[in-house]
């Protein structure tokens, strides 16, 4: 008989939440930066926290404030594994910057956990263990971020109850370029800002856009995509997060870009342009926000994105 594995290794990448028009309906993959989990076997019964590095040094150790660990061990707890976990965590995506970050955590060590007991669940079936991770982020969790992470490239929710989740087509030749001001917002307090109704016109609109950008993505019709790239929707509510985006979408959009929206919740902001004019996009939004006097740093990664990714079991 083979030995079982003592350690598994996997990543997972930032993501855009939304998508602009598509607020809980539409996730992105954005492999610019990614986490990476690492999972050992422990005769100790449970899930520990490890080693912490990366872009911070110190991250919560219960697995209910850790996102994580509390998809590791939802994904241990379903497979009925009697060993316990230690779960080391590199984060190499913000958090609190509308990239993700929680999502890439929670997706990295479900993977993780996932390969070091032999694989036993599919893509689909690590989805709900990866939501319990996010959960510890936002009650009730949104699903946008984790299914792109989860699958990379640009994916939809048709359903929530049961699960109907599908990787989209994407449009040649666009890029994504993505700006993250110096400022961090929660995802549970962005959610707040939002209003419980909308107006009969903005609903009409909204359904136009989303169906808009879609279409366009499927058949590869980028009039349609700027046509439909924008968010008067959610996005109007989340201003007061960082006033500096009106100024910072005019500038991305007068280079070139097909849309500019917030990153999820924000602060960051992301932008699609044609890969020929993402260098202008990218200079015109850095100069917008040097002007507004506000530090943002930039990260550009292909529209097709991969997702979670097993790295090594040893």
């Amino acid at each position: 008989m083979s030995q079982k594995p003592k350690l598994a290794r996997a990543s997972a990448p930032a993501s855009i939440g939304n998508v602009g028009v598509g607020f809980d309906v539409l996730g992105l993959a954005f492999d610019a930066v990614r986490d990476t989990v690492t999972v050992r076997r422990d005769k100790q019964a449970g899930v520990r926290l490890g080693h912490v590095s990366g872009l911070v040094e110190h991250l919560p150790e219960a697995v209910s404030d850790n996102c994580a660990l509390a998809a590791a061990n939802a994904v241990l707890q379903k497979a009925g594994a009697p060993c316990g976990i230690t779960v080391d965590i590199h984060k190499g995506v913000p958090l609190s910057a509308g990239m993700g970050g929680s999502a890439a955590s929670a997706v990295a060590a479900a993977g993780a956990v996932n390969a070091l007991l032999g694989s036993p669940f599919s893509l689909s079936d690590l989805l709900p263990l990866a939501m319990e991770g996010e959960k510890v982020s936002a009650d009730p969790p949104p699903w946008d971020n984790v299914m792109a992470a989860l699958m990379g490239g640009l994916v939809v929710a048709g359903r929530l109850d049961p699960p109907l989740i599908r990787r989209l087509p994407l449009p040649a030749g666009v890029a994504c370029i993505l700006f993250h001001p110096d400022r961090k917002v929660e995802t549970q307090r962005a959610r707040e800002l939002l209003a419980p109704q909308i107006g009969k016109d903005i609903a009409v609109e909204h359904a136009r856009n989303i169906a808009s950008f879609v279409a366009g993505c499927a058949i590869n019709d980028l009039d349609l995509v700027r046509a439909g790239l924008t968010d008067i929707f959610i996005e109007p509510q989340r201003l007061p997060l960082l006033p500096e985006l009106a100024a910072v979408q005019a500038a991305a959009i007068e280079a070139g870009a097909l849309g500019c929206s917030f990153s999820g919740s924000g602060p960051s902001v992301f932008a699609w342009a044609l890969e020929a004019d993402l260098p202008a996009v990218e200079t015109a939004m850095a100069a917008a926000f040097r002007t507004a006097d506000c530090d943002a740093n930039a990260y550009d990664a292909p529209i097709d994105s991969a997702g979670l990714r097993v790295e090594s079991v040893e």
